[in-house]
């Protein structure tokens, strides 16, 4: 029994150092992201969207590793729990990669257009944000902090209010002609999938909450974003999704 106990744990640990180095690619493909948007390079961008093949890769290898590790330990109770939570999280953080995939393929539409320094100045305040949630939340699980993964999950309504702001700047000065219509609206796009980013590290603290407690929040995360009802007058039509 403490054969099997001490085997199971070695299993943990090894997906954990999975997910932490999954995470820590993730952060390195946003931060790439943001240097190319801010310096327009192309040829970065075009190495982002290649690199996101790799991610894709190690959520395989972890969910081939976890439902090994489910199949030969038979697991129960919180045990399983940090089985499935690690496979939610992966998930998540895949999808994060394809987030900054996508912000990639605005940068290439942009074809060296320079974004207003004012409105990249909000862009990467709000990244600064985002990027600390992520960490945060990558932390909480690692530690199995369950104060930390609240905390960041009730932080999210601050860089929703920052997309909306920015959204609207970035549509006003399209309406205004101060902005070029294209360059607006992959840049109103770019802020939103950073938004995004932010959600998914929301989705992280919930897994890692119900991870730990076995209990779900059952109370409705808080939420300022209402770009939903901010439209571009023309938005390009690039892939949003992986």
């Amino acid at each position: 029994m403490a054969h099997t106990i001490k085997a199971f744990d070695s299993d943990l640990r090894g997906l954990a150092r999975a997910i932490a180095e999954m995470g820590g690619l993730a952060e390195k493909q946003i931060n790439e992201a943001l240097e190319a948007l801010t310096t327009g390079d192309s040829g970065r961008a075009q190495r982002i969207i290649a690199a996101d093949v790799t991610i894709d890769v190690m959520q395989l290898n972890i969910e081939e590793k976890a439902v090994e590790t489910i199949a030969r330990r038979q697991p129960m109770a919180e045990d399983l729990r940090q089985i499935v939570g690690v496979l939610r999280i992966a998930t998540e953080i895949e999808r994060i990669g394809d987030l900054a995939k996508n912000i990639g393929k605005r940068i290439i539409a942009l074809n060296g257009e320079e974004p207003p320094r004012r409105s990249m100045r909000g862009v990467n305040h709000m990244a600064v944000l985002m990027l600390a949630q992520l960490r945060d939340v990558l932390d909480s699980f690692a530690c199995r902090d369950v104060v930390k993964a609240l905390e960041v999950w009730t932080r999210d309504q601050d860089i929703d209010r920052l997309c909306t702001s920015l959204s609207q700047e970035l549509l006003a000065g399209m309406m205004e002609k101060s902005i070029a219509m294209s360059l607006g609206a992959h840049l109103m796009f770019c802020t939103k999938n950073l938004e995004r980013i932010a959600d998914h590290a929301t989705n992280i603290a919930e897994v890692v909450h119900y991870t730990v407690t076995g209990e779900t929040l059952l109370s409705e995360r808080p939420k300022a974003d209402f770009t939903s009802m901010i439209r571009p007058p023309a938005a390009t039509t690039l892939e949003e999704s992986g």
